[in-house]
C-alpha cells in the first residue's frame, strides 16, 4: 500500500475541502467543509465521545430515508459554531445542489456536521464561527491538497499539552481503491507516549512519511509534562473542552450501513494515536463517506478497507500534530499552546 498523490482527503476523486480561518485579534477558531461530488455521497457516522456537538446525525442512520449528503461541516465554536453549517447550506442552494424535491429548482441541501470546543482561547468568549464563515469555507473548497495544521476548524485546537489542528492522510489499496481521512484534533488525550515522547502515529507511517520524527530529549519531555500539569484545565479536564472530529472517505461503493461501520472502525485510529480517548470531556465523532466512483468491494475485502481507514485516521492525527503552529494569546486574556515541533526540537529531523 502507498499514500495517494497528495496524501490528503482530496485523493478521493470528486471531494473538495475548504477552510475558513479566524485568527485575527480576539479570534482563534474556524470552519472546515468537505464538499461532495455533484451527485452527493453516501455517509454514516459514529459518535463515541461523552460531550458531542452534532447536526443531522440522526439522518445518517441506515434505517432512515435520505441516502446522500452534499457536504460535511467540521467546526470550532462549540454548540454556537454549528451555525456555520447554514452558510454551507446557502452555498449549496445557490448552486442548485441538494436532495431533490420534485422540480430542479427545489432542493434541500443535506449537511451533517460536528463541532469542537475552542471558545475563549483568544480571550473573547463569544467569538465563534457563523453562517458567514461556513459560506466562506464552502466558497474556498478545492480539490487540491488539503491545508493542514492551524487552519480552519483546527485554528484554536489543542491536543494534550500541545497545539492541535487539522491533519489528513490517504492510502491506495492494492485493488486501486483509495481511502483517506481528514481530522481536527482537539483532544484531552496525548498524541505521544509520555514515557518516551514517541509520537504514537509515527509507527503507522507509509513510504517514510514520518521519517523525520524521533524521540525528544528527556529534558524537553520533562518540560512538556510540567507545562501541561500547570494548565488550569489539564487534570481532570473541563466538560466540553476537547473533541476530535473527522471524516473517512473512499471511492469504493458502500451502503449507508457499511459507511456507519467504517466510521465505527475509524475510531480505532483515534485510539492508536491518542491516549486517553473517548473521554467524558471529548465529543469524538467520525463521519464516513463513499463517493461511489468504483465498484463495491468483495465481502472479505471490506474489513481491510475499514482497517485502512482507521490507520489513515491515526496517520492524519500525526500530521495534524506535526503541522500545528505555536500560538500565544495570553496578552488578550487567552491561552498559549506550544506546537510539538517547538516543544521537541531535538525530535524533529525533517
Amino acid at each position: 500500500m502507498r499514500p495517494g498523490p497528495s496524501n490528503t482527503l482530496t485523493d478521493v476523486a470528486g471531494l473538495r475541502v475548504g477552510h475558513c480561518t479566524r485568527d485575527e485579534p480576539g479570534w482563534l477558531t474556524g470552519s472546515t467543509v468537505v464538499v461532495a461530488p455533484p451527485g452527493g455521497m453516501v455517509a454514516g457516522v459514529d459518535v463515541r465521545g461523552g460531550g458531542p456537538g452534532t447536526r443531522e446525525t440522526d439522518l445518517l442512520d441506515p434505517r432512515n430515508l435520505v441516502d446522500r449528503v452534499n457536504a460535511i461541516l467540521l467546526g470550532g465554536g462549540s454548540a454556537p459554531g454549528l451555525a456555520a453549517a447554514d452558510g454551507v447550506v446557502a452555498g449549496l442552494l445557490d448552486d442548485g445542489i441538494g436532495w431533490p424535491m420534485g422540480t430542479p429548482d427545489r432542493v434541500v441541501p443535506i449537511v451533517p456536521g460536528a463541532i469542537l470546543f475552542d471558545l475563549g482561547r483568544a480571550g473573547t468568549w463569544r467569538n465563534h464561527p457563523s453562517a458567514t464563515d461556513g459560506r466562506a469555507a464552502y466558497d474556498l473548497a478545492s480539490d487540491g491538497p488539503v491545508a493542514q495544521g492551524s487552519v480552519g476548524a483546527g485554528t484554536g485546537a489543542r491536543v494534550g499539552g500541545f497545539k492541535g489542528g487539522v491533519g489528513s492522510a490517504s492510502v491506495v489499496l492494492d485493488s486501486g481503491v483509495t481511502v483517506a481521512a481528514l481530522v481536527v484534533v482537539n483532544a484531552v488525550g496525548w498524541p505521544i507516549d509520555l514515557a518516551t515522547g514517541a509520537l504514537y502515529a509515527a509507527q503507522l507511517g507509509l513510504a517514510g512519511e514520518f521519517s523525520g520524527v524521533g524521540c525528544p530529549s528527556e529534558g524537553e519531555l520533562a518540560a512538556a509534562r510540567e507545562r501541561y500539569a500547570a494548565l488550569p484545565d489539564a487534570v481532570p479536564g473541563m466538560p466540553g473542552m476537547a473533541t476530535t472530529i473527522g471524516v473517512i472517505a473512499t471511492d469504493a461503493t458502500l451502503t449507508k450501513a457499511q459507511c456507519q461501520k467504517l466510521a465505527g472502525v475509524g475510531h480505532d485510529g483515534y485510539a492508536r494515536a491518542l491516549k486517553p480517548v473517548h473521554t467524558l470531556f471529548d465529543g469524538d465523532t467520525i463521519f464516513a463517506a463513499s463517493t461511489m466512483a468504483k465498484p463495491p468491494p468483495e465481502l472479505l475485502a471490506l474489513p481491510f478497507l475499514m482497517e485502512a481507514g482507521a490507520d489513515c485516521m491515526a496517520r492524519a492525527i500525526g500530521h495534524a500534530v506535526l503541522a500545528a503552529q505555536t500560538v500565544d494569546r495570553t496578552s488578550e486574556g487567552g491561552v498559549a499552546m506550544r506546537s510539538w515541533r517547538d516543544a521537541f526540537p531535538s525530535a524533529w529531523r525533517g
